[in-house]
């Protein structure tokens, strides 16, 4: 069975755009996925990108641009300028990592959290806003609590994992040492498993 190391922000508008079509590549080819949040600006720092606020405004234009085109491909709705961002990306992502170890639905609530920063005007870095994000999704808070230090304490080596095995952007799948960046390379993600297969 092929495992997908999915490295992910939680604060990345084409995260989610991407919506649930990982995880419905992932159940055609039987394959598991591993939710790897990770710290999206240590990435630009150390792998060669460039934060968006920092690009040439022709850069900038061309992103919200993009971003207008996948939202209409998508069917999802998206707020380009949401009112919480950026916000601290760390409490998310170690409930994320957290719900993945007590046998939670990290895939739901990865997409609740991105719906609530690109949809929902939520401030994901609020606790209690996040406790509800979570709740609303189906997680079991109480199974997911115990785990959440571990979540925390993950951030960062996870982060490092990443960067060591080649992912400079989000979202980045790798299964086998094949990497594909941008949601727009699922399906490229999906024939390789089929061959694969």
């Amino acid at each position: 069975m092929a495992q997908i190391d999915y490295y992910f922000t939680v604060l990345s508008p084409f995260t989610y755009l991407a919506g649930d079509r990982l995880e419905k590549i992932a159940a055609k080819h039987s394959a598991t996925i591993a939710y790897k949040p990770v710290d999206i600006m240590k990435l630009f720092s150390e792998m060669g990108g460039t934060p968006p606020a920092q690009r040439h405004d022709s850069r900038k234009e061309y992103r919200l641009q993009d971003l207008k085109h996948l939202q209409k491909a998508s069917g999802l709705p998206l707020n380009l300028h949401p009112a919480h961002w950026p916000t601290d990306q760390k409490p998310a992502s170690a409930m994320i990592v957290a719900a993945a170890k007590a046998g939670q639905d990290a895939g739901a609530l990865t997409q609740a959290v991105l719906r609530a920063v690109w949809a929902e005007d939520k401030d994901i870095a609020d606790e209690a806003t996040l406790d509800g994000i979570a709740g609303a999704a189906g997680i079991d808070l109480q199974a997911v609590k115990p785990h959440l230090a571990d979540g925390a304490a993950a951030f960062e080596p996870m982060t490092a994992e990443g960067m060591a095995a080649g992912a400079f952007g989000s979202p980045f799948y790798i299964v086998g040492g094949e990497r594909f960046w941008g949601q727009d390379r699922l399906d490229h993600l999906d024939a390789h498993l089929a061959e694969a297969s």
